[in-house]
């Protein structure tokens, strides 16, 4: 489900393009992820709404917290850029480099216009590893 700005939730599915998966296939199956450098990951999350990409909350010890973004900012702009849905956003971000590179945002926080510049990670570092016996 993803909650909108309105407050009620909507039934959504996640949709990959099958022309996607074809150059990454044997990559999958054999490690789990795409043989490439990692995308730079912010740890957000974020819904359009009527007001534009609202953060609805921050990963833990992310790059987003830790650089000072909130719950409740209005993300307008990737490096300038304005950004006007999620996808957008995530676009803008990853065209910047690969994880650790320095992302510049333009946020709206209590109806001000602030800067932040945020430095990625790769997610896989945050994600839970299996516990070895």
């Amino acid at each position: 489900l993803q909650q909108g700005g309105s407050g009620s939730a909507r039934p959504i599915n996640m949709v990959v393009p099958i022309d996607l998966l074809p150059p990454i296939l044997d990559d999958l199956a054999t490690s789990g992820r795409a043989n490439r450098p990692p995308r730079p990951w912010l740890g957000l999350y974020a819904t359009e709404s009527e007001e534009g990409i609202v953060v609805m909350g921050l990963a833990d010890g992310g790059p987003a917290e830790t650089g000072g973004l909130q719950a409740g900012d209005v993300i307008e702009a990737v490096a300038g850029e304005p950004v006007a849905d999620l996808a957008a956003l995530f676009r803008s971000v990853w065209a910047l480099g690969e994880a650790g590179v320095r992302v510049p945002l333009t946020i709206r926080r209590e109806g001000r216009g602030v800067k932040l510049a945020l430095v990625s990670a790769d997610r896989e570092r945050f994600l839970r590893t299996p516990s070895l016996h």
